[in-house]
């Protein structure tokens, strides 16, 4: 089965002038476009991320309330126009580590994580458990 995979992002500057919704809506349009009212089997072959670009690899992320407030907007929009949306994984990018990573994964709209330079390191073992405690 063919798999998409599509990258989400937003800008700190964006989310400081509120417009990360009309940016992410800009970046799910031709996703939406592709797959409205087509076979809802189709979802389950479409896996997304979604990176706050001024997290990626600062150190810096997302806050549990933050990352919560655009996954729950992201599975609203999609819900819109493609049938099945709640079949689509949606994962966070962006400085995800041991630390947080079990938080972030407690998160409803969360379905995994999107891990760099993390997997690189021993704190990954972490990451891993924290994947199978949730």
């Amino acid at each position: 089965m063919v798999k998409l995979y599509n990258v989400l992002y937003s800008l700190f500057l964006e989310r400081k002038a509120n417009k990360t919704w009309d940016v992410l809506d800009t970046q799910l349009k031709p996703l939406i476009a592709a797959f409205k009212g087509d076979s809802p089997v189709w979802t389950e072959s479409i896996v997304l991320a979604y990176e706050p670009v001024w997290a990626i690899g600062t150190g810096i992320s997302s806050s549990p309330e933050q990352t919560k407030e655009v996954f729950d907007w992201l599975r609203k929009r999609l819900g819109k126009d493609i049938p099945n949306a709640d079949k689509i994984r949606i994962l966070y990018g962006g400085s995800a580590n041991g630390k947080n990573a079990k938080e972030y994964l407690s998160i409803n709209s969360v379905d995994g994580l999107l891990v760099g330079g993390a997997s690189l390191k021993p704190e990954f073992a972490d990451m891993v458990k924290a994947c199978s405690q949730v």
